[in-house]
């Protein structure tokens, strides 16, 4: 079936972990009759959870694509990872959805994966819909768990179904919006329509009391009406929630058992009633000066799309998976790439349902499909027009917090090794390789300890290596505290021409962050031009390696003022062995320190385990900036530690919080370090710093 943009509905799945999702997913899809029956994640053999290493460890590691087709609506669902380790994966989800579902469980309510996910949709305005889940299981509690989420968050939060019974006496829902019953679908069967318990009713009026008065806020006039009649009709309370949801405003809740077929009719058919299509909603384009402009969705435009995942399948070759932006995606569609403007063809366009790849003949404006073999094409690229320029917005990637230093286990493997970890990095985009050129290291980084090990542990299976991995080597810094004045002058006789430089230099450290500042002002040429180039080139290469510990010098101002030559014996080599000894003498008598690096750490943890948490930053060297209250008992700290503090942050906070905690950080400044530190740092250096001769 073809669809238009007005009937394609993107919707991410996304919670913390064992709330459900995967199985909320199956059983969507087994509504939507794309799947003849639900499989458990326990099974291996869900739709989403299809890679070895998912089957495996029995929960999700990457978005998942799969679609059905309800009420002449295409619902395509991304379902995402829980863990946190694998945020960038719901990134990806969040940044190709119109709209999202959270969900929840019925006995734990709003956790902390659920508060982040929920500020990354805030930072995105995007439309939200909570699903709480599980009300068949022991402890299951709507009321509270709504009372839950209206504490944490500022926004409307109505119900649109409510649970009859909880537990071991749960049945199914009511749908408030038409008033009907739906009982649970047991051993596979479906939903079906049921009375509504009689001594329900009244609880069933006070919730539909609060539907109503949300969907009078969606819209003016419908405030004015419930104003003055106090009460809506059906057809009004669908206008009012769906332009309440689209704005942004209104935060719908369902309720179910994903497990027992139950709460999925209603909730999709609320998603082809209420949840925003892509068409007209509008896209953030970025010229090639920076400039943005927003773009809208249509199927009117030249062709556009955004490649926002990118998947090599040892069969399929390089998936690129898109969502069309503007115009219409077709085998024999031409395009070019806006990172290079290189041309090429589309050639075969799939929909997919979990690792099962199904030929399409198009894509409009707003689906979201996969391209086969497009080999030029990587994450984050826009595909356009050929007579066109877009380039959309990528994807808002957080930072990698957990670095290791890697090698393999022999020499003959590096290069394979190597191989592996760029394709990684092809397919993750928060998963990071570098090689440190001061330490000599190559340092892979990524979101977690779990993260950075199901890498790890896929490319062993796959190509039988050993790797072996360290804490990475911190980049320290030295610099200097006291200004002064030296000469240098480097001579030597070799028989035939000698060497002969001599430099008088004035040293002073400059603010943190200036790196380096040089001057020539000698006057009277008693130093020719022409032996300019080669000081500065000593200068430069004695700031390779400091005094202290050999480390890279920084925030060091230099003047030259004055110096001698030879007519015969000087040379640019002599003067730049001069200057590097003159800026090495100077440094010694400059009070040399040594400065590290300092992280700014953001640490998102539940208030029961405030107290440890910070007492481990004070041992860690840490300083709190200030802590901020997300609400429910979820506290953000805010701190500067020390790099060489947190290489393991992720193990230790982990197991200071039971698994609950999570943070994230970015690089802030250098700080000197004195002390026992100091003494450790530089008695551990593997610098050696070599004299030319």
């Amino acid at each position: 079936m073809a669809y238009t943009t007005e009937q394609i509905r993107n919707i991410a799945v996304a919670g913390h972990g064992s709330t459900g999702k995967t199985t909320l997913v199956e059983q969507l899809l087994f509504s939507g009759k794309a799947i003849s029956a639900p499989a458990p994640v326990e099974s291996g053999k869900t739709v989403s959870d299809y890679t070895p290493e998912e089957v495996e460890a029995g929960f999700s590691i990457h978005t998942t694509l799969s679609h059905i087709s309800w009420n002449s609506c295409k619902v395509n669902i991304l379902d995402t990872p829980g863990s946190s380790d694998f945020v960038g994966e719901v990134v990806t989800a969040f940044r190709s959805a119109e709209s999202a579902v959270m969900v929840v469980g019925a006995r734990a309510g709003v956790q902390i994966e659920t508060m982040k996910l929920w500020r990354r949709l805030d930072k995105r305005n995007r439309p939200r819909m909570v699903f709480i889940n599980k009300m068949d299981e022991e402890r299951a509690d709507y009321d509270a768990v709504l009372q839950d989420l209206r504490d944490k968050f500022d926004i409307t939060l109505v119900p649109v179904t409510v649970p009859i019974g909880s537990a071991g006496q749960y049945k199914g829902v009511i749908d408030l919006v038409d008033q009907t019953g739906w009982a649970r679908g047991d051993n596979g069967a479906d939903e079906t329509s049921m009375e509504i318990p009689a001594d329900l009713k009244e609880r069933i009026a006070e919730y539909r009391a609060q539907l109503i008065e949300a969907a009078a806020e969606g819209d003016d006039e419908l405030t004015m009406k419930y104003l003055e009649e106090e009460t809506l009709t059906e057809e009004e309370i669908r206008t009012g929630i769906s332009e309440g949801l689209r704005a942004n405003k209104v935060v719908p809740v369902f309720c179910g058992s994903a497990l027992t077929n139950s709460g999925m009719k209603v909730f999709l058919d609320f998603l082809t009633w209420a949840a925003p299509s892509p068409a007209g909603l509008i896209e953030v384009a970025v010229a090639k000066d920076r400039t943005e402009t927003p773009y809208v969705i249509t199927s009117e435009a030249p062709f556009a799309a955004m490649n926002f995942k990118t998947t090599l399948d040892q069969f399929s070759g390089k998936l690129s998976f898109v969502k069309v932006m503007g115009g219409v995606l077709q085998g024999d569609t031409e395009f070019a790439i806006d990172r290079d403007g290189k041309k090429t063809r589309a050639g075969k366009i799939f929909v997919a349902m979990g690792k099962k790849m199904i030929d399409t003949d198009a894509l409009v404006a707003g689906d979201i499909g996969v391209m086969a073999k497009v080999a030029d094409a990587h994450t984050n690229d826009t595909f356009h027009a050929p007579d066109t320029y877009v380039h959309f917005r990528p994807l808002a990637l957080p930072q990698p917090v957990y670095a290791l230093a890697i090698s393999a286990g022999s020499k003959k493997d590096e290069d394979k090794l190597n191989e592996q970890l760029v394709r990684v990095t092809e397919e993750d985009k928060t998963f990071t390789v570098t090689f440190d050129p001061e330490t000599h290291e190559t340092v892979i980084a990524g979101m977690g300890e779990l993260h950075i090990n199901t890498i790890l542990n896929k490319i062993k299976a796959t190509q039988k290596i050993e790797i072996e991995t360290r804490p990475p080597r911190v980049a320290y810094r030295e610099t200097i505290t006291k200004s002064t004045e030296v000469s240098h002058r480097h001579k030597k006789q070799t028989g035939g021409h000698g060497q002969f430089g001599e430099v008088h230099i004035r040293v002073r450290p400059l603010e943190r962050g200036e790196q380096y500042s040089f001057a020539n002002e000698i006057k009277g040429g008693s130093v020719s031009k022409g032996y300019i180039p080669g000081i500065e080139k000593g200068l430069h290469e004695a700031m390779n390696h400091g005094v202290l510990a050999g480390y890279p010098v920084c925030d060091v101002g230099i003047v030259l003022f004055d110096g001698k030559e030879h007519p015969v014996d000087s040379s640019e080599m002599a003067f730049k062995i001069a200057s590097r000894g003159a800026l090495q003498e100077a440094m010694k008598k400059c009070g040399p320190v040594l400065l590290e690096p300092v992280m700014k750490l953001a640490v998102f943890i539940e208030d029961q385990y405030l107290g440890d948490v910070l007492s481990d930053l004070s041992s860690k060297r840490g300083r709190v900036l200030g802590q901020d209250q997300l609400g429910g008992g979820i506290i953000e700290i805010d701190a500067l530690v020390p790099q060489s503090e947190l290489l393991r942050y992720a193990i230790d906070l982990r197991s200071i919080t039971a698994g609950t905690g999570s943070f994230e950080m970015v690089f802030d400044h250098y700080d000197p370090v004195s002390g026992k530190n100091a003494e450790e740092i530089i008695a551990n250096s593997t610098y050696v710093h070599h004299e030319e001769s």
